[in-house]
C-alpha cells in the first residue's frame, strides 16, 4: 500500500508539474511576443484603480516585460526540473498572490478580461479566478512533494538552460516591441478580411453599440452620437468612446469605424470596399507618437498620390494634437477619427502602418521598419510590398520553438565539450569548499562512544568521571556523546556535565510498555537523563534479527519520548564485494526512516558502519567513507530535501582511531564518528575528539 501510495503521489506530482509548466510557458510566451498588449492591460488596471497619474509612463511596459519573462522562465524551469525547491516556492508564492487578486477582479470587475493569456485566449474574470484556484491547488501539491519531480536535465546543464531562457525571453520581448509581435492573435491580423470579420451570422442577434463623440466649442464640451454629429465646423474633436448597449453575437471585428476629420463623415464602408490599396497610418495618440521617421511617412504619402492609392492617418487625438502634428511634420495627408482601443488593437506601434486591399489586411509595419525608399520604386501591383504577407500560425510557432531550441542545443553541446569542462570543474571545486564551510557551520560535529557490553557499573562510572574531567579542562570542538549499557545510565548521568557530554543508551525496546520481561522502553531510557539512543547497530541486526519494521517502531517510540536517534546503517562483506552497498544502505534508510516527517527527521543522526571493515582484516579508506557518506546525503536530499541533507550529521563507524580520525573527519561529508573499542579508554577517546581541533 505504501509503495502504491508513493507511485500515485509520483504520478500526481509530475502530471501537476507538467500542467503548471505548460500553462505558464504558454501564458508567458503570449505575453513575451506581445508586451504592448500587456502594457495596455496594466494601463487599464491603473486607470480603473485611479493610479494613472501616479504611475511613471515607462513603468507599465517594463512591468509587462518582467511579468512575461518571469512566467515563461519559471514554466521552463518547472518543466525541466531546474532548482525544484526555489521554483516550486515561486509558483506557490505567485499563485498565492494572484488567486485572491483575481477574486477581487471577479467581484469588482474593473476590467472585463484580466489578460492572463493575452489575446490568444480570452477569459472572463470569474473564469480566470476558477483557473487560478486549480493552479493554486496544483502548486501546493508540487511544493509539498517537490522531491518527487523528475529532472529532465543534469545538474551540470541547469545553469545554461536557466540563463539562456531569461536571455531568450528578454530578446524576443525587445524584438516584438521594436518591430511587431511575431504572433498576432488579434482580429486585425494579416490575412483577415475586415468586412467578413464584421458580419453577424444569419440567425444571430446583433449587439448594439453606441459611439459617443466629445466635442468642444467656445470652451463648452458636449457629447454627440453619429446621428446628431454637428455640421458646424466650429466644433472641435476632444474624445470618443464606444460602449455596448445591448448583448448579442459579437463578431471578431465590431468596433472599427472611421470618421473624417474635421467634418465627421463616416467613410468606413468606403475604405473597406476600396478594390485598390489603402495605407492606414495608425496612431492612437499623436502626442506620444514616434516622429523620428516622419520623412519616410511623407515619402510614402507622396508615393500613394503618384499611384492613386488612398492614405489616411487614423487617431484618437483631439484637434489640437492633430494640428500640432501637422505643424511638426508637415503632414498633408487626411486624418480620420477612430476609437483608441481599436487603434491599439490594430497594430502594436505608435505610429504603425497597415496596408489594406479590398478590405483585407495585406501587411503591417512598426515605426521602426517602415517601407524604405527602394521599396517604393514601382507600383504595389508589381512589387513584393503589395503582396499578401500571410504566414501560417503553425510555421510561426515552429520558427519560435526552433529559435529557442537550436541555440540552446548548441550552447549545451558547447558546454559539454568545452565551456563546462573547465567551468563546471571550477564551480564544483568552489561549491565543495562552500559546502564544506556550510557543513561546519550548519551540521553538528559529533563524536559518540559506544561502550557495547563492556565495563561493570563501577568501571563505567570511573571512566565517565575521568572523561568528564578531561573535557572540562580542555573544551572539545564538537559534541561528545557516550552510549552505555542500561545499568550504567542513571549512575553515569549523575557524574556528567550535560553541557559537555551527552548521554545515550545502546538500544531500546520496540514496545511502549507491557509484559516484555528483560526489555527497556524508550520512556525508561529518557527517565534516566539520557538524550540519545543507538538504533539499528549491525550487531543488533545480525545477532538479534532486528528488521526494518522493528527498527521503524523503535525509532518512532524513541522520537516520541524526546530522544535523539543515532541510526546505524552499513553493508556486510558479501554485499560490498557484490557492489550492492548503495542498494543496501538505501533500503535500510527507506525501510525505517522514510515514513518520518521532516521535523522528525531533524532529530536523526546517521552512522555509517562498513561492517566488512570491522574485524575482517580489511580496511576502509577515508575516500571510501566519503563516497558512501556523499551517497547517503544524496539519498536524504531526494527524500527530505537539500536542506535536510545539509543539516543531518553523518558519523563514520568503521574502526576510527586517534591515528586516522583527522584524515577521516577532514572529508566534507563526514561529521564525526561512532567509536567502539577506542571509546573505552579516556586517552584514546579524547584523541579522536581532539581531531576536530586540528
Amino acid at each position: 500500500m505504501n509503495r502504491l501510495g508513493y507511485k500515485l503521489r509520483w504520478v500526481a506530482v509530475n502530471v501537476s508539474r507538467l500542467l503548471l509548466a505548460v500553462t505558464f510557458v504558454f501564458s508567458g510566451l503570449v505575453k513575451v511576443v506581445d508586451p504592448r498588449g500587456t502594457q495596455y492591460k496594466f494601463d487599464d488596471y491603473f486607470q480603473a484603480l485611479g493610479w494613472s497619474e501616479w504611475i511613471p509612463g515607462f513603468l507599465p511596459l517594463w512591468l509587462a516585460v518582467l511579468l512575461a519573462v518571469f512566467e515563461f522562465c519559471i514554466g521552463i524551469y518547472l518543466f525541466f526540473g531546474i532548482r525544484r525547491r526555489t521554483t516550486s516556492w515561486l509558483f506557490l508564492l505567485f499563485m498565492s498572490v494572484m488567486t485572491p487578486l483575481t477574486l477581487y477582479l471577479a467581484l469588482a470587475n474593473p476590467v472585463s478580461d484580466c489578460g492572463c493569456f493575452g489575446d490568444a485566449v480570452s477569459l472572463t474574470n470569474w473564469e480566470t479566478f476558477g483557473k487560478n484556484v486549480v493552479l493554486l491547488g496544483l502548486s501546493v501539491l508540487v511544493f509539498r512533494y517537490r522531491r518527487l519531480m523528475v529532472r529532465f536535465v543534469s545538474e551540470r546543464n541547469q545553469w545554461m538552460i536557466s540563463l539562456y531562457s531569461i536571455f531568450f525571453a528578454f530578446v524576443l520581448a525587445v524584438f516584438c516591441i521594436y518591430y511587431l509581435p511575431v504572433f498576432d492573435f488579434r482580429p486585425y491580423h494579416i490575412g483577415v478580411n475586415l468586412p467578413q470579420a464584421m458580419v453577424v451570422p444569419e440567425g444571430e442577434e446583433e449587439p448594439e453599440y453606441l459611439t459617443t463623440f466629445v466635442l468642444e466649442k467656445d470652451g463648452v464640451k458636449k457629447e454627440f452620437t453619429t446621428e446628431d454629429y454637428p455640421e458646424d465646423t466650429a466644433w472641435h474633436f476632444v474624445d470618443s468612446r464606444t460602449v455596448l448597449v445591448k448583448e448579442g453575437y459579437v463578431p471578431p471585428v465590431h468596433d472599427f469605424s472611421i470618421m473624417t476629420w474635421p467634418d465627421g463623415e463616416d467613410i468606413t464602408e468606403q475604405v473597406l470596399s476600396d478594390k485598390g490599396y489603402t495605407f492606414l497610418l495608425i496612431s492612437p495618440y499623436l502626442e506620444f507618437a514616434d516622429d523620428s521617421d516622419i520623412d519616410r511617412i511623407n515619402e510614402l504619402y507622396d508615393y500613394c498620390g503618384e499611384h492613386g492609392y488612398a492614405f489616411y492617418c487614423l487617431t484618437a487625438s483631439g484637434d489640437g494634437m492633430i494640428g500640432r502634428w501637422q505643424d511638426l511634420t508637415g503632414a498633408d495627408y487626411p486624418f480620420g477619427m477612430t476609437d483608441e482601443i481599436t487603434l491599439k488593437t490594430i497594430v502594436r506601434s505608435n505610429p504603425g502602418l497597415v496596408l489594406l486591399k479590398d478590405g483585407t489586411v495585406y501587411n503591417k509595419w512598426s515605426c521602426n521598419n517602415l517601407p524604405k525608399e527602394e521599396d517604393l520604386n514601382m507600383p504595389l501591383e508589381d512589387s513584393e510590398l503589395g503582396r499578401l504577407q500571410s504566414a501560417s500560425r503553425m510555421m510561426t510557432t515552429l520558427r519560435v520553438v526552433l529559435w529557442f531550441l537550436v541555440p540552446l542545443f548548441v550552447l549545451v553541446f558547447a558546454d559539454r565539450i568545452w565551456i563546462g569542462s573547465k567551468m563546471y570543474r571550477r564551480m564544483k571545486h568552489k561549491n565543495r569548499i562552500i559546502n564544506l564551510l556550510k557543513r561546519k557551520e550548519m551540521r553538528k560535529k559529533i563524536v559518540a562512544g559506544n561502550w557495547k557490553m563492556n565495563l561493570n557499573l563501577q568501571e563505567g562510572v570511573a571512566l565517565a568521571t575521568e572523561l568528564n574531567a578531561a573535557l572540562a579542562a580542555d573544551k572539545p570542538n564538537c559534541d561528545v556523546v557516550i552510549c552505555t549499557p542500561f545499568i550504567h545510565l542513571a549512575s553515569v548521568a549523575a557524574v556528567l556535565d550535560a553541557q559537555t557530554i551527552g548521554l545515550g543508551a545502546e538500544n531500546c525496546a520496540d514496545k511502549e510498555k507491557g509484559a516484555y520481561t528483560g526489555e527497556v522502553s524508550a520512556e525508561m531510557v529518557k527517565s534516566t537523563g539520557a538524550q540519545y539512543v543507538i538504533l539499528g547497530h549491525s550487531e543488533r541486526r545480525a545477532y538479534y534479527g532486528e528488521t526494518a519494521e522493528i527498527l521503524k517502531e523503535k525509532v518512532n517510540l524513541a522520537l516520541a519520548n524526546g530522544l535523539k536517534v543515532i541510526f546505524c546503517i552499513g553493508e556486510v562483506l558479501e554485499e560490498r564485494e557484490a557492489d550492492k552497498q548503495n542498494e543496501v544502505v538505501k533500503a535500510q534508510l527507506a525501510g525505517s526512516l522514510f515514513d518520518l516527517t521532516a521535523e522528525q527527521f531533524s532529530n536523526i543522526i546517521l552512522a555509517y558502519e562498513p561492517v566488512w571493515a570491522i574485524g575482517t582484516g580489511k580496511t576502509a579508506t577515508a575516500e571510501q567513507a566519503e563516497e558512501m557518506h556523499a551517497f547517503i546525503r544524496t539519498t536524504i536530499a531526494e527524500k527530505f530535501g537539500v536542506e535536510a541533507a545539509e543539516n543531518v550529521s553523518i558519523l563514520y563507524g568503521g574502526s576510527c582511531k586517534p591515528s586516522n580520525a583527522k584524515e577521516i573527519f577532514a572529508k566534507p561529508d563526514v561529521d564525526g564518528g561512532l567509536i567502539g573499542g577506542a571509546a573505552l579508554k579516556c586517552a584514546d577517546f579524547k584523541g579522536i575528539i581532539d581531531a576536530w581541533k586540528a
